[in-house]
């Protein structure tokens, strides 16, 4: 009796207990998507990258001994979308099971159940054996709150977990973050790291696609690609990161320098969020980094928030508020995106540099895209939707469930305050502070108005004097209304002005 197994390209977890032992009787699926290609517009590089890896798991597995079905994209066999290759498939082996991993992706987890209530064999779902908490774990702790708040659920996981935890139940060091010791502008020392992940050509899968008209955007860079694209390679990678890096990470986690553009950040996101490596095995090892004297408890903890925090709490509200959540647009936002975020041709050296950088690498650490191109897009006031779809596109660790409540709700604020407390949106006077792009732009960080003035500063004081009605009442915003009280009206006058030239003027920034 002939049981699939189906498994997704981010499902490439060779620890999975599906592949303890190998058996004739079950056959696992794998597919190249036309509709994967196309449900967005993808990064170059992320298409490689996931394609690649799929390629090399199914190797793998095939050498463990385990029966492998792949299809490829150009396979005259391939239908082109998944449920038409899963009933194909299951006539051509005659299955009588069919099984899957319960995706990460609200879309195809709605397109396998609708397609498993009316298959003709019997089916199942088990766990992706991935994740701390279940889908629903966030939204049964908050459960009827108006607001929910990442660091109440971060010190509940921690308990659970005994992460960086006494013994008497208080966290490590006393603090359950260290937050005010991660935020230093990088000077130049300490040096950054190489570039130390492995390289590979994949110009070959490259041409196929590129003969195979599969669309995409960004530098492909498939001669030497850089991004870890099996287990071993990913955790090289970390290994090297944990010893050489997390030491430097915890103060410089924030900042940004056109010397550097990934710092002493770990570069592991694709492989995690592709399930090559586990959160826990991470957690794990950054804690007895910390127990041996290996890194500071400020550098292990501003890391595991990042996995054990954010990434599982922003799933949670994924599961909870899905499919409305992505339709949320609480200020109304219409404006499309300029033309320069698909070439980065801004006058703009912050958002040239970032988004420059994301177009090379297929890659920005989190204040890049929080504070640079999200500040921006939520203050010109773009549309929620093409940012969604540009953020979804361009990074190649960007997987809905954790780049949409992250584009959404943290940056563009669309929820109106279930993830996040505030919009978190500066002027220039913070990324002057964290970076240096600054220094070599031709709009001046501290002038307000003119034509030589950052837009960053008149679009800051716009956006609240816009939505005074909305946000007034927020107290983490009382410092910004009672600045804008102090404006004179010539002061109001001139913001409000440039703003709205900026504005009306915005491809030409």
């Amino acid at each position: 009796m002939t049981e699939l197994r189906l498994i997704l390209g981010d499902q490439l977890n060779p620890e999975h207990s599906w592949f303890k032992h190998p058996a004739d009787h079950i056959v696992y699926v794998m597919l190249e998507l036309q509709q994967e290609t196309q449900y967005v517009l993808h990064h170059a590089q992320k298409i490689i990258a996931i394609f690649a890896a799929m390629r090399e798991f199914a190797r793998q597995l095939q050498q463990q001994g385990h029966r492998v079905r792949y299809v490829k994209l150009g396979d005259p066999s391939n239908r082109g979308s998944l449920t038409d290759n899963l009933d194909a498939l299951i006539a051509h082996y005659q299955a009588k099971k069919f099984c899957w991993q319960l995706p990460d992706e609200w879309r195809l987890d709605q397109q396998l159940k609708s397609w498993a209530a009316t298959c003709a064999v019997n089916s199942s779902v088990v766990d992706s054996e991935h994740f701390f908490c279940e889908r629903h774990a966030v939204s049964d702790f908050f459960g009827q709150r108006k607001t929910w708040r990442m660091e109440h659920f971060y010190h509940q996981i921690r308990r659970r977990e005994g992460v960086l935890m006494r013994s008497d139940g208080t966290p490590e060091g006393g603090e359950w973050n260290y937050d005010a010791e991660n935020r230093k502008p990088w000077k130049g020392e300490p040096a950054p790291p190489d570039d130390r992940r492995p390289v590979r050509d994949h110009a070959e899968l490259w041409n196929t696609l590129t003969e195979l008209k599969v669309p995409s955007f960004g530098e492909p860079n498939a001669g030497h690609f850089r991004w870890p694209l099996d287990r071993k390679e990913a955790l090289a990678l970390f290994e090297r990161f944990v010893r050489n890096d997390l030491r430097h990470f915890g103060q410089w986690q924030d900042a940004m320098h056109t010397d550097s553009w990934h710092l002493f950040h770990s570069l592991i996101s694709f492989a995690l969020n592709t399930k090559m490596l586990s959160p826990r095995e991470v957690v794990a090892r950054v804690q007895t980094a910390w127990q041996n004297g290996e890194v500071p408890l400020a550098s292990a903890e501003g890391f595991i928030r990042q996995v054990i925090g954010w990434r599982e709490y922003v799933r949670g509200v994924y599961w909870a508020k899905m499919p409305e959540y992505r339709d949320n647009n609480f200020f109304e936002h219409q404006r499309p995106l300029p033309a320069w975020f698909w070439n980065a041709d801004t006058k703009m050296n912050c958002m040239a540099q970032t988004i420059g950088q994301s177009l090379e690498q297929a890659y920005a650490h989190h204040i890049q895209r929080l504070m640079i191109v999200g500040n921006f897009a939520l203050l010109a006031g773009l549309s929620p939707a093409e940012v969604h779809a540009w953020y979804l596109g361009i990074y190649i660790d960007a997987f809905e469930w954790v780049e949409l409540p992250n584009t959404l709700g943290m940056s563009q604020f669309t929820d109106g305050g279930l993830l996040a407390s505030k919009p978190y949106v500066s002027g220039a006077a913070y990324i002057n502070r964290m970076s240096n792009y600054c220094a070599k732009c031709q709009y001046n960080p501290r002038e307000r108005s003119g034509e030589s003035a950052c837009p960053f500063n008149a679009l800051y004081w716009h956006f609240f004097i816009q939505h005074q009605s909305m946000l007034a009442h927020n107290p983490r915003l009382s410092m910004v209304y009672h600045q804008i009280k102090k404006f004179s009206p010539q002061e109001h006058e001139e913001i409000i002005q440039r703003a709205q030239l900026l504005l009306i003027e915005i491809e030409k920034l």
